[in-house]
């Protein structure tokens, strides 16, 4: 074939050629050298970030857990911040070898915990990148799945939340991963873990819960241990049936655990599967010991809402500044002392003073801040706390149905009935103590002499009454509980609430309506001298200035001529509201709550474990029975002269006339016979109680969603209080009470089974 002879290119084409060769071949040299610039720099930063880590890793010093971790003593100061209240977690920690911890605690908390953690490098690189992303969005610190990083974190206590903090973790975790044997990590970690009540380690926990020694634990006990590390305070199962059940679950799953890492048999997880062990009365710390414990507690309990983890609370270091002032304070538990034993040696019989409950709870009226509070003698005998254990409320509750009166169209002038009568559709007559017949009344001397036939009309007469009652009370700071139905007689007092937060509802009239969160916690310091925490000051305007005003003015006729007379020996202005609560032939609760300016002090008088008694056992030598005005008043002035001793006087808001109206015209007072005898509504006992702040969520919230202190702390075994006969709804049982003056005419009002009623001033 014969071959053809190439003909050269046209030199227009070369060119051609040349030019589309040359744009390409200047974009591969750039992106050429970017990418060679950029791997340089990737392996610089590669370089200089490995040097960092491994100067890190050689510099960072294990922690010793038997110096270090011995020195974070929590404590709890006055408001002063020099005089200290108590402390908290002084540690109660045995250390065991390795070799002496039994080895059913040691698979207990592997399985529950770990169980991956003889294989396992110490940590969780996925752990600890979901925990450095939840620090760059903000959120707290995440992660420390692993046995060793939560040793780690117990030995470096911090409230940092950076993620130098998280790296500094990583690197100890590791470190100690390599360097350390897991037997001697298991077995410091065994021994300083946070078991709760104060124990650190396994040897104080098996003693704490079950008064015997870690080797002597069972496969349930171990199991229980076990599971209660998790969250010791949300798991305390002397916390109510509630955390019982919340244990149960837990302890279930670490069972199920053991199981599937064969640490024990399909028997042995039977037998021990169904229910948790039996746990025995234990003695309380000292440092709860007297008054000061209850104090103590709800500190601790506040510190827990707030946010704080319970290492930090009980092993952090914090120094925690309350808003108590010790001078009141002292006060508080010399004034209640002296009128327990009072009222007990003078009644007729002598009575027992033990079964005579005295609370008195202070709060400052601009800040919320419980300036002192009596919960009783002695947290460790008895761990009940009066002070934040709601009973009836009594005529105190009227100054909520004012509120609701004057915003719903009434003024301290609108006129209502004074004499007895039956509301419609209500078989049963309202009547007032000693059934004593006023005629019409103006809402001003209704508040003054705690008139019940007006404050029922009033109710009657509003649009959506009883809901507006209980809607004042909760804007004042009153949280709804047992007794608090929907009726007429809604103000008359069978409502149930603490002292703690009648004190704070009453400051919220006596600052102008501003509503505060009650609380204990002013500040708190980390150990390393940061301010970690600060109480807001500010309030909420939940009532009406002017509502506010006219309410505290209703309030000062009380003092200057009614029911309330004793409290105007405090020479300064003063308002307040007596109460006495009566079922049958039983008066159940007394009561004198009032403010200044500047101080709101609620006082209640209780009887018998459940504070459900008869208080007439203790009426003062001539009284018919025990009046609010009686012991009560008596011990509210005497602890405010001591309260209010130098301080400014200052005067309430000027009040400025609200135009109202009065009520339906007058009916003749329906005199019907006597009414039948009937059993009240019972209601089971309310939870709620002050509620706080958070800083930042727990791990584990309250059912309710909100921190609400128990109205029984659980450091102690001590009786729950039975049912409360409350009046609640229409009963066919009548209030009578009213009148609250030892010196009124009359005996009162009785059915024919002989029983009374009361729910006086």
């Amino acid at each position: 074939m014969e071959q053809q002879d190439q003909q050269p290119a046209p030199e227009s084409e070369k060119k051609r050629k040349r030019a589309s060769k040359r744009p390409k071949s200047r974009a591969r040299k750039i992106l050429a050298r970017t990418g060679l610039a950029m791997l340089v720099l990737f392996l610089v930063a590669s370089l200089a970030g490995v040097g960092a880590f491994l100067y890190l890793y050689a510099t960072t010093k294990l922690p010793d857990p038997n110096s270090d971790f011995t020195t974070n003593t929590t404590f709890i100061y006055y408001n002063d911040g020099q005089e200290q209240l108590g402390s908290l977690a002084v540690q109660n920690r045995i250390t065991l070898d390795y070799d002496k911890m039994p080895q059913v605690m040691k698979n207990a908390v592997v399985a529950a915990e770990n169980s991956t953690f003889f294989s396992d490098p110490g940590f969780s690189m996925p752990g600890m990148l979901r925990g450095l992303w939840t620090i760059a969005r903000g959120g707290d610190v995440q992660g420390g799945s692993t046995i060793t990083q939560q040793y780690i974190k117990i030995l470096y206590l911090s409230s940092e939340r950076t993620a130098g903090r998280k790296i500094r973790e990583l690197i100890l975790a590791m470190k100690m991963g390599r360097e350390v044997p897991k037997e001697k990590i298991l077995e410091g970690y065994l021994n300083t873990i946070y078991f709760g009540r104060g124990a650190y380690g396994i040897e104080a926990a098996a003693k704490s819960y079950f008064l015997k020694s870690a080797s002597e634990l069972s496969l349930s006990e171990a199991a229980t241990l076990a599971a209660i590390l998790n969250n010791p305070a949300g798991l305390n199962p002397s916390a109510g049936e509630k955390s019982r059940e919340r244990l149960l679950g837990r302890y279930q799953y670490v069972l199920d655990q053991m199981l599937e890492n064969k640490y024990i048999s399909q028997a042995e997880h039977d037998a021990a599967y169904p229910a948790l062990p039996e746990f025995p009365e234990v003695p309380v710390s000292d440092r709860y010991g007297g008054p000061k414990g209850f104090l103590v507690s709800q500190v601790e309990q506040e510190l827990s809402s707030l946010g704080f983890s319970d290492a930090e609370v009980q092993g952090g270091g914090l120094k925690v500044t309350t808003t108590l002032d010790k001078n009141m304070q002292d006060a508080a538990v010399a004034t209640a002392q002296k009128y327990t034993e009072e009222a007990a040696s003078k009644a007729k019989p002598q009575q027992d003073a033990s079964k005579l409950h005295v609370a008195i709870s202070s709060v400052d009226t601009a800040t919320g801040g419980v300036l002192a509070m009596y919960g009783g003698p002695d947290y460790t005998k008895d761990s009940r706390n009066w002070s934040t254990t709601p009973r009836p409320a009594a005529s105190t509750f009227k100054s909520f149905a004012t509120v609701a009166g004057l915003r719903n169209g009434y003024s301290l002038d609108s006129t209502l009935k004074g004499d007895t009568f039956t509301p419609r559709g209500d078989g049963v007559p309202v009547r007032n103590e000693f059934n004593e017949q006023y005629g019409d009344v103006t809402l001003r001397r209704a508040v003054a002499e705690s008139i019940n036939t007006a404050f029922v009309d009033m109710t009657e007469s509003m649009k959506n009454g009883a809901p507006a009652v209980i809607q004042a009370a909760n804007d004042a700071g009153a949280p709804s509980g047992a007794g608090w139905d929907v009726n007429n007689r809604i103000a008359l007092g069978a409502a149930e609430v603490s002292p703690l937060n009648m004190a704070n509802a009453y400051a919220t009239l006596a600052d102008s309506g501003k509503r505060k969160d009650v609380h204990f916690v002013a500040k708190v310091v980390d150990r390393n001298g940061n301010t970690v925490y600060e109480a807001k000051k500010e309030g909420t305007q939940a009532i009406e200035e002017n509502v506010a005003a006219n309410v505290t003015d209703a309030l000062t006729s009380v003092v200057e001529e009614g029911t309330g007379t004793k409290a105007s020996q405090l020479k300064r202005p003063v308002a307040g509201k007596t109460g006495t609560n009566g079922v049958d032939d039983s008066i159940t609760s007394a009561w004198f709550v009032g403010y200044t300016r500047q101080i709101s002090t609620a006082v209640m008088y209780v009887a018998g474990d459940s504070g459900n008694e008869n208080l007439d056992a203790y009426k003062k030598p001539g009284d018919k029975t025990f009046f609010g005005s009686g012991y009560p008043l008596t011990t509210w002035v005497e602890y405010m002269q001591t309260a209010t001793k130098g301080q400014e006087v200052k005067q309430f808001d000027k009040a400025k006339p609200i135009q109202g109206k009065s009520s339906a015209p007058s009916q003749a007072p329906t005199r019907s016979a006597q009414p039948t005898s009937a059993q009240p509504t019972q209601s089971a006992q309310p939870t709620q109680e002050p509620s706080y702040g958070g800083r930042r969520p727990t791990s584990d919230p309250t059912d309710s969603g909100r921190f609400t202190p128990s109205t029984q702390p659980t450091r102690t075994k001590s009786q729950a209080p039975t049912a409360q006969p409350t009046g609640g709804g229409k009963s066919t049982q009548q209030p009578t009470g009213g009148g609250d003056k030892p010196t009124n005419p009359g005996d009162g009002e009785r059915g024919p089974g002989g029983g009374r009623q009361s729910n006086g001033g």
